[in-house]
């Protein structure tokens, strides 16, 4: 999901220039049109358009910085699969073509979504496949890499019900379920955690609706007038090495601490200056530890003040198709020196500000302060 790196590495040319989500593309999500949208919601900050994707990369999600400073963008194409889930990367003004995803024999389809660099060098990312069956079919994956180029794709952790986000701390990767249900709690989700040890010694069978061992923490969703049940989305840690995640139905913000074993010692709700109602991808800075976070619902990207709990909105819009730069549902960010990346995934939920998938499909960016 999320590798920070210091300004010193901002070298792109581009500065001229990742949830249950459902609903087929162009179908209406929510009881406000357009034109209400755009009245009740205030426009805030001035995002810029980064590219114009073409229809087959329908819904931009994860994005990961590679070792050479390589921007790669996953896209699992949920909004209309009819286009294979691909993997990406940035280019001064498009995105390039990397690879193709495996589908799941089951499902036929990939679904790629937040991803990340591990320290051996490959590429992981965590598969949605809760879109095509709620089965607990959603794995993890490793893209085997050398030198920028793909040597092979497989799966290295099997039965998540919606895997989602996924960080690397040290030789540990951490992914969000944002489906995890457990027997007495249908609104459960869970971080869990692997080591690269283990995944080296071959494929990693989860046993969902349990107390799995690879469970961190365990979440419930307090579910409102979306209807969404969706848990623990997006995930990071902040300089002292403390885990967030928040959940996309219900906005709470979440703080892991760890004890030195990497066991759970523990998880407290964020408490913060205003009320969040949903979180999707979220980074941390951990030169600031200020946390940068998308509300997929509000169509905005808020920021949060770890020490101080201060919220603040940095960009959001009304209802738009995304194509002048302004948001269109986000999904994910990811900070490279000052400039903050955005990807608009545009596959709105009931009562979201975005109410349908439209025919555009876009990438933001913003440039912090510095």
């Amino acid at each position: 999901m999320k590798y920070y790196v210091m300004p010193a590495l901002l070298g792109l040319c581009l500065a001229a220039g990742c949830q249950q989500k459902e609903n087929a593309k162009g179908v209406d999500t929510g009881n406000l049109d357009g034109a209400q949208a755009k009245e009740s919601i205030s426009t805030i900050g001035n995002p810029v358009l980064l590219y114009t994707l073409p229809d087959k990369y329908n819904t931009p999600d994860g994005m990961a910085l590679g070792p050479d400073g390589t921007i790669y963008l996953s896209v699992p194409n949920l909004a209309d699969n009819s286009s294979p889930g691909v993997l990406v990367k940035f280019a001064p003004d498009s995105v390039q073509f990397v690879t193709n995803l495996p589908p799941h024999p089951d499902t036929k389809h990939a679904a790629p979504m937040d991803l990340a660099f591990g320290p051996d060098g490959n590429l992981y990312y965590a598969e949605n496949q809760y879109e095509n069956d709620k089965n607990f079919k959603s794995r993890l994956m490793r893209i085997r890499m050398k030198g920028g180029t793909v040597l092979g794709v497989d799966p290295v952790v099997t039965g998540f019900g919606l895997a989602n986000a996924v960080v690397w701390k040290g030789n540990t990767i951490y992914v969000t379920d944002s489906q995890w249900d457990m027997p007495a709690d249908d609104k459960g989700s869970a971080v869990l955690s692997f080591t690269l040890n283990e995944l080296n010694r071959g494929v990693v069978a989860l046993k969902p609706k349990t107390a799995d061992s690879h469970v961190l923490a365990t979440f419930t969703t307090r579910v409102n007038e979306t209807g969404v049940d969706n848990g623990a989305d997006g995930l990071d840690y902040d300089s002292q090495g403390n885990l967030y995640t928040g959940s996309f139905g219900d906005g709470t913000l979440y703080k892991m601490t760890l004890r030195p074993d990497g066991k759970l010692a523990s998880k407290e709700v964020v408490n913060v200056s205003q009320p969040i109602s949903c979180v999707d991808g979220l980074i941390v800075d951990r030169n600031t530890n200020i946390l940068y976070l998308c509300n997929s619902r509000e169509n905005a990207i808020q920021s949060v003040d770890l020490a101080t709990g201060q919220v603040t909105t940095l960009v959001q819009n009304g209802d738009t198709d995304g194509k002048d730069g302004r948001i269109d549902q986000p999904a994910e960010v990811l900070l490279k020196g000052n400039r903050l990346y955005i990807t608009n995934f545009d596959k709105p939920e009931k009562k979201f500000v975005n109410t349908k998938a439209d025919d555009v499909h876009t990438m933001s960016y913003i440039d912090l302060p510095k």
